[in-house]
């Protein structure tokens, strides 16, 4: 099916944080399908290469921290000398911490998704700023998640990650509307990758399969998502089509907070 024009990435330039994930790689093929250039970045060096590989000379590489602000200076730097310019930030860094009772858990243990989950994100988007500013322009896409938006029991950690995240995207979506920069956030549910499987295996206890039947059968359409689906809605918000689309999150949970 031929693919709308305003749907195309072409010229586009793009910036993928936690690209070695699940959700991150599958954006990362989906924005050089769509015509895209991308930067993708993570902690993660040798899967990244393996990334960068498979898409060719669409794609550069580099290893950094989220959560080191020099770090992400150096990637944004580092994308405009390679491409050009810096039209899209993609800031999908995330990490699902350790699960358990709020009252159970160490300082450490949630500080860690805090500064991975919301300063990363934080950072990303600040840095991002001067070269779409100077490019007259562009797009944010936070991977915030439907614990975002509700709660869920022994996640404390990353479901305050989350909506900060969210509260996040819809301030400096208002700030930086005048910069013609939107900034929205994706909310995925239950998605079939590895943040997942890990998240099933911290909370289904002696079986994380029953665990895995359960969350299915609250969801409308009986299943969980893949990460192509959820890069499919982030290409959406990313690319022209978009134009008025800011401030706020879409949801990609096959109605799972519907019931």
């Amino acid at each position: 099916m031929a693919v709308d024009v305003a749907q195309r990435l072409d010229g586009k330039v793009a910036i993928i944080t936690g690209a070695a994930g699940g959700i991150g790689s599958a954006t990362a093929r989906l924005f050089v399908q769509l015509g895209a250039k991308v930067m993708l970045t993570d902690r993660d060096d040798t899967q990244l290469r393996e990334i960068g590989a498979q898409l060719g000379d669409s794609a550069a590489i580099v290893a950094a921290d989220c959560t080191d602000e020099s770090a992400v200076a150096r990637v944004v730097s580092e994308t405009v000398e390679r491409f050009g310019t810096l039209d899209i930030m993609i800031a999908n860094a995330g990490i699902e911490g350790v699960l358990g009772p709020a009252d159970q858990l160490s300082i450490g243990e949630f500080e860690r998704v805090l500064r991975v989950n919301v300063l990363g994100v934080w950072l990303a988007i600040k840095h991002s700023v001067p070269p779409m500013t100077a490019g007259g322009g562009g797009a944010v896409v936070a991977t915030a998640s439907i614990a975002g938006i509700v709660g869920f029991r022994g996640a404390a950690p990353y479901v305050a990650s989350k909506h900060a995240v969210v509260g996040l995207v819809q301030t400096m979506a208002m700030e930086l509307a005048g910069s013609n920069i939107r900034i929205n956030a994706v909310a995925p549910g239950p998605i079939d990758n590895r943040m997942m499987q890990s998240l099933g295996d911290q909370l289904g206890g002696d079986d994380p399969p029953a665990l895995r039947a359960a969350i299915s059968s609250r969801i409308p359409m009986k299943r969980y998502g893949t990460n192509e689906e959820v890069a499919q809605l982030i290409a959406f918000l990313a690319g022209d089509a978009a134009s008025y689309c800011n401030g706020s999150v879409y949801v990609a949970d096959g109605g799972y907070l519907a019931g």
